[in-house]
């Protein structure tokens, strides 16, 4: 968004009129000043603590406690001055804190708009539950709408992102947290219209700040987990140039054949670091050995084939890699029991090696190399065929087809096809002999 499109920058302009008609007063309804400092102040202060602690995310609960408590435009403005205010990394800056403030701005009235519609401020008042949850519920879910299609579109005139991905899943993604964040903003409104009053509405805070230094946490250390393998994948593309980039398109792969076969996320996540680690052990190999265009020795091969021991060897200590490292180890066993390094077979081999076998051979296939170029998809998947039962799991190898069918491949070639290199000198009957 650094350079942001003029049909952005009209769409930030629509949505910042939207939320000034939001912040409208209606003169019949009795705003409490009071209230909405007191609010105001409270959010811009946990958005200046969550920049200064590096906390991800923003502090929703004021803002539903705010929509739960005040009328639409007054809920509204207590978005207004912690996002205007809060800290941004990236430029232009001026024109992300009016965005998010203008889209924060609509977002709360909305949930303001629709809880008053439903009788919640009643209900807040009287603590009568649990009638008050079904009015939260709907602000909760008219909040996440909001900032979902607004999130959409600015994803679609700014980023370019194609229309038909620009709004997949966003809705769903933030529905859990935000409703959390909404029941801690409910009880929020409760206490603040108890005879306790705001003193103890502020008391809830202090359980929501101590779960969102937890989450911002783990965010941290997924961060330091993915630079670990930026590095490790780094070093392997500038040691072996004709494979740049193949490690991330095998991640990829590996990432297609597990949805195709319906594996939960978190194995989505960690086969898609073993699929982009897979070749993490050819640091141990001589450059030489890895580009060479002529045929290879039988010692020279030998040492090649020692590099998912090597890679093993690497990972073996990072345990976020979890089923991962058994792949780096294992890519390369076969099903007939002719593979390397250790021979197994069928089932002995784990089921995140047998996936990233078929994409790491799929890739090399379609990828140009030092010693062949490139086969066309369609043939590269018939070869995957021909060689299911024998080299390759025939269950990984018809997911992945059923997924290219359905999402399409489109792999970079990793070499310069104006100077393409001449064809290996050897043949070999394995659909990649050198991978």
């Amino acid at each position: 968004m650094e350079a942001v499109p003029a049909r952005a920058r009209a769409y930030v302009a629509c949505v910042v009129v939207l939320a000034l008609l939001c912040l409208s007063p209606q003169p019949s309804v009795r705003t409490p000043w009071w209230a909405v400092l007191l609010l105001a102040g409270l959010y811009a202060g946990c958005e200046q603590a969550a920049a200064r602690w590096r906390f991800a995310g923003t502090f929703y609960p004021v803002l539903l406690a705010g929509a739960f408590l005040l009328p639409p435009s007054a809920a509204a403005l207590v978005a207004l001055p912690g996002a205007l205010l809060s800290p941004v990394e990236q430029r232009p800056r001026w024109l992300r804190r009016v965005w998010r403030a203008a889209q924060l701005v609509v977002g709360v009235w909305a949930a303001a708009r629709v809880h008053g519609a439903l009788g919640g401020q009643g209900a807040v008042a009287d603590s009568d539950f649990p009638y008050a949850l079904a009015p939260a519920g709907a602000a909760v879910l008219a909040f996440c709408l909001v900032l979902s299609v607004l999130d959409g579109g600015i994803l679609t005139l700014a980023e370019r992102v194609p229309v038909r991905r620009a709004w997949r899943g966003l809705f769903l993604r933030s529905l859990a947290p935000v409703a959390v964040h909404g029941l801690a903003g409910l009880m929020m409104a409760v206490l603040w219209r108890s005879p306790y009053g705001p003193v103890a509405a502020l008391l809830v805070l202090l359980p929501m700040c101590v779960s969102w230094w937890v989450f911002a946490q783990y965010h941290r250390e997924r961060a330091a987990h993915q630079a670990t393998i930026r590095a490790l994948v780094q070093a392997v593309d500038i040691k072996d140039g004709y494979t740049r980039g193949h490690s991330e398109r095998v991640g990829q792969a590996s990432m297609m054949i597990a949805r195709e076969l319906g594996m939960p996320d978190e194995r989505v996540e960690m086969l898609r670091f073993a699929g982009i680690l897979h070749d993490v052990g050819k640091l141990g190999v001589p450059t030489r050995l890895l580009r060479k265009d002529g045929p290879l020795t039988a010692e020279e091969r030998r040492v090649i084939e020692l590099h998912p021991e090597y890679g093993h060897e690497m990972v073996r200590g990072i345990s976020f890699l979890g089923e991962a490292r058994a792949a780096v180890l294992h890519h390369h066993e076969r099903l007939d029991g002719s593979g390397y390094p250790y021979g197994l077979t069928g089932g002995q081999i784990p089921e995140s090696a047998r996936v990233v076998a078929v994409a790491d051979a799929f890739d090399a296939m379609t990828s140009t190399r030092c010693y062949r170029r490139a086969r066309p998809v369609p043939v590269a998947l018939e070869e995957l065929q021909r060689c299911a039962g024998t080299q390759f799991d025939p269950l990984m190898v018809e997911a992945f087809v059923r997924a290219v069918a359905r999402h399409g491949w489109h792999p970079a070639v990793t070499a310069d096809e104006a100077h393409p290199p001449p064809p290996r000198p050897e043949a070999s009957s394995q659909p990649e002999a050198r991978l």
